[in-house]
């Protein structure tokens, strides 16, 4: 069993089921997020003696960063399970793993990286056809309430909002904000930076201080670059960069039938609402804020999107508003059928779907979440 603390993680049968399958299975995800304790957990579970290699080690990077199958023979043959972490830091990545799945098909290799930047993009060409992909985010809900039991993790629920679901600050009590402190002025930007493609570190921490900010609301390029100093393009580079990273992600808006449809929009979440309030240094209690809105839709959006890739839904999402301001928080279009949800932390009666939504898109499912029945939208 996956253990962080022992909290099984959703993702391991599903990998360990792939294992022997004459692929490379690949497990991106951000630092700190587990990992490490996922592959223990799925070679053990495999009953194979793995021989691991770490891309922070120099003396595995020089040798595999320009490996050719005889030496591959000689490094890896006697073992039936490599597990190779921090791949990303290892030169040619994607030579040496096509090497090793056309030339040892009967080692089962897998790779994981922080940064899906380097690791996705080395590795999408050569290993087309010969690997399976999987994403490892912060722990979710659906998993710390199989942990706990779901009636405790929902009382839990305004820990998490605040203080997120990195698996240290969770298995930490007590810690979390110096945890947390670490990770979003350290971890989360290390790749970024060890790539030396950002120029200004210093725009980019109050970039991500200001989409911390607008969570919830749609955002402009060019008005947050005139907000931070940068142009528009920046700012989407930037974005991107964050996005690959894993510290957030883009939600964009829906449009098909009604003119006043806001087309292009995109709104911006964070991964971890904890991250999110660290980068704003703001841990106050929900009923001392004024975005508890805000990061109520920031957490559901993201644990609905960890739920359905661990379980491996293929969903396609987004938001909607019209000119005229109507909006729906989240739809999803999965396996031909729309369906659409509006978020309420408390509501005392179902918040309504505007009118002009419903006549535009008849057979739409219509759902509504709080936290009283967010189990019914998360597990």
């Amino acid at each position: 069993m996956a253990t962080q603390n022992n909290v099984s993680r959703l993702i391991e049968n599903r990998i360990a089921e792939r294992i022997g399958k004459g692929k490379i299975i690949l497990v991106f995800g951000p630092r700190q997020s587990g990992k490490t304790t996922l592959m223990h957990a799925v070679a053990e579970k495999s009953g194979m003696d793995p021989l691991w290699l770490s891309g922070d080690e120099p003396d595995i990077r020089g040798l595999l960063a320009e490996a050719t199958s005889t030496r591959l023979k000689s490094l890896l043959g006697g073992k039936r399970l490599v597990i190779i972490d921090e791949a990303q830091r290892i030169a040619n990545i994607g030579i040496t793993l096509k090497l090793c799945a056309d030339t040892l098909p009967d080692i089962q290799i897998i790779a994981t990286g922080s940064s899906a930047f380097e690791l996705a993009g080395v590795t999408s060409e050569p290993l087309t056809g010969r690997k399976y992909e999987y994403h490892l985010y912060p722990l979710s809900f659906g998993e710390l309430a199989a942990h706990h039991g779901l009636l405790e993790e929902k009382r839990l629920l305004e820990h998490r909002l605040l203080f997120g679901l990195y698996p240290e600050p969770v298995t930490h009590p007590g810690e979390e904000r110096e945890l947390l402190s670490l990770l979003a002025e350290s971890y989360l930007y290390k790749d970024i930076f060890a790539l030396g493609i950002v120029k200004k570190p210093a725009l980019l921490d109050r970039m991500v201080q200001a989409l911390a900010l607008q969570i919830g609301s749609e955002v402009s390029y060019q008005e947050l670059g005139q907000l931070i100093g940068a142009d528009k393009e920046t700012v989407e580079r930037y974005i991107d960069l964050l996005e690959k990273a894993y510290v957030l992600f883009r939600l964009p808006s829906f449009s098909r039938n009604l003119r006043n449809e806001l087309k292009k929009n995109r709104k911006v979440y964070f991964w971890d609402t904890g991250i999110r309030n660290a980068v704003i240094r703001n841990f106050n209690p929900l009923h001392l804020r004024q975005d508890t809105g805000a990061l109520w839709e920031n957490f559901l959006v993201a644990e609905r999107l960890k739920a359905n890739h661990y379980a491996g839904r293929d969903a396609n999402h987004w938001f909607w508003r019209t000119h005229a301001q109507q909006e729906i928080d989240y739809l999803e279009e999965r396996d031909g059928v729309l369906s659409a949800w509006e978020f309420k932390w408390r509501a005392s009666r179902p918040p309504r779907i505007p009118n002009s939504f419903l006549r535009a898109y008849p057979g739409c499912r219509t759902g509504y979440v709080t936290a009283e029945t967010m189990e019914t939208f998360l597990l």
